[in-house]
This record gives structure tokens, C-alpha cells and sequence, in this order.
């Protein structure tokens, strides 16, 4: 799991059928846990909002952790963090 700041969304309007009705976000990896300057984009279920910091998980889990098992997901935002000291 990765923490995150969220700088930006993306619309799709042409897209996976199971993806249908789901929200894009783009999040800013933060801190130590980033290589270089990445940014993935992550599904949000959860409804975090731009310039929240929020928690993402990759692969397998992004699946399971946002109820899209049988899903084309490899990140999902699956908490909004309240109280991030430390993390960058």
C-alpha cells in the first residue's frame, strides 16, 4: 500500500463495461515511498476529493480492496487519510 495526495481526475467517457459509473483519480505518490516523481491513476469508490492524501492499493488487492474482483483495476483508493505525520 502507498500513501497519495490526489492532484487531478480523469474522464473517460469511452471504457471497459466494468468500469462503467466509476471515478478516476490522478494521486501523486508522496514521501520516501516514491522511487522518482510518480503518479499513478486510481480507481475511487471511496470519494476522495482533490488535494486529499488517501491510501492506494496496486494489483490483486486494488481488486478486492474496491469490490471489482473481475475488473481491469490496478489501483484503488481505499482510505483518506486523516493524519499523515511523517509521511513526507
Amino acid at each position: 500500500m502507498l500513501a497519495g495526495k490526489v492532484v487531478g481526475s480523469v474522464v473517460s467517457t469511452r471504457k471497459n463495461d466494468r468500469l462503467i459509473g466509476s471515478k478516476f483519480m490522478i494521486v501523486e505518490i508522496i514521501g520516501k515511498m516514491k522511487e522518482k516523481e510518480q503518479q499513478l491513476i486510481a480507481i475511487d469508490n471511496i470519494g476522495a476529493g482533490i488535494g486529499e492524501y488517501v491510501l492506494v492499493a496496486l494489483g490483486s488487492a486494488a481488486r478486492i480492496g474496491c469490490g471489482m474482483a473481475d475488473s481491469p483495476v490496478d489501483a484503488a483508493i481505499v482510505g483518506i487519510i486523516d493524519d499523515g505525520t511523517g509521511l513526507e
